[in-house]
């Protein structure tokens, strides 16, 4: 049970996985550039899991890989490119293994200006139909009984999202956009994502959880901020998590035997928290799923046309 895990706030990722041994595991993971990306690949390693590094080039995930040696694999994968998502999967598919987890760790955060693709906010496009798209051509070559599949959330799920949790009237922020509430959109999509995807994967046995990796002691302090408000932004700080310990949530959850046969949960500090009410919505998880598809099919129908254009454009020149 969750209660019986030796592991919390202060944990790393090394810690949670320390005598866990994964050689002859296969793990993929999103944002291996990033720093909780990178963190979690290294710790995998360690331990002797072959990660499949993805990043949104092909130089930004060699270059991570190579930092962590030879059972790394780098693929460039754009969460925000539906082609790219495509050609990453193909990649995978093409080795021919069985994936003993994905964790999907990139993120799109907070652009000051709205940005949109395909008609989509980025962040929702980023963050939540990117990894929709990538994970569900990925899961018949998840390990049945034993695969795992793992999203990074955020507090801001639950603290900035909107009120009904998705604006589905909104997703392009043609009627407002606002940095936050548009990102804590995305983090709660992807959580209610895991929630929906756990329930129709239980039949094969894989586990799906969420989880808020914490904040980042990165977070620096202003110094035109006046004297009090400093002083408690660094009270704040002392509370801040460490690369390592924000790595350790997803790392325990894709890997430590103590979560075995855990999931639909929402976690932080490598324990169940409790996340957004509303990720116990079915029907809202269910519509997000449909619209999601949706998305998808739009987007790759639209790429098809449009392939097929420029390939009789070619012909004809």
């Amino acid at each position: 049970m969750a209660s019986s895990i030796p592991h919390g706030a202060r944990s790393t990722a090394n810690q949670v996985l320390a005598g866990v041994d994964l050689t002859r595991r296969w793990i993929l993971i999103t944002g291996c550039d990033e720093e909780i990306g990178f963190e979690t690949m290294n710790a995998l390693v360690a331990n002797g899991a072959h990660v499949f590094g993805l990043a949104s080039s092909l130089a930004s995930a060699k270059n991570a890989c190579d930092r962590i040696g030879p059972r790394a694999t780098p693929v460039a994968c754009d969460l925000t490119d539906l082609d790219s998502v495509g050609a990453a999967a193909e990649v995978i598919r093409g080795l021919q293994v069985s994936l003993d987890a994905i964790i999907a760790n990139a993120e799109v955060s907070m652009p000051s200006t709205l940005r949109r693709r395909y008609g989509v906010e980025f962040q929702f496009l980023g963050n939540h139909i990117g990894h929709f798209a990538l994970v569900n051509r990925l899961l018949d070559v998840v390990r049945n009984g034993t695969g795992r599949i793992v999203i990074a959330s955020s507090s801001a799920s639950l603290i900035e999202a909107p009120a009904d949790g998705i604006m589905f009237d909104n997703l392009d922020g043609g009627r407002f956009y606002d940095p936050r509430t548009f990102y804590g959109q995305s983090k709660f999509a992807v959580a209610l994502y895991a929630k929906e995807l756990s329930r129709r994967l239980r039949r094969r046995a894989i586990a799906v959880n969420s989880l808020h990796p914490g904040g980042s002691k990165g977070m620096g302090v202003r110094q035109d901020l006046l004297l009090p408000l400093r002083m408690a932004r660094s009270t704040v700080r002392l509370f801040m998590r460490s690369v390592g310990q924000r790595a350790a949530t997803g790392a325990l959850l894709a890997a430590s035997p103590h979560v075995t046969g855990i999931t639909g949960e929402y976690w932080s500090d490598c324990q169940v928290a409790e996340g957004n009410p509303l990720l116990n919505d079915g029907a809202l998880a269910r519509r997000l799923w449909q619209v999601s598809m949706q998305i998808v099919e739009r987007i790759t129908n639209a790429t098809r046309i449009s392939a097929g254009v420029m390939q009789r454009e070619a012909i004809e020149i």
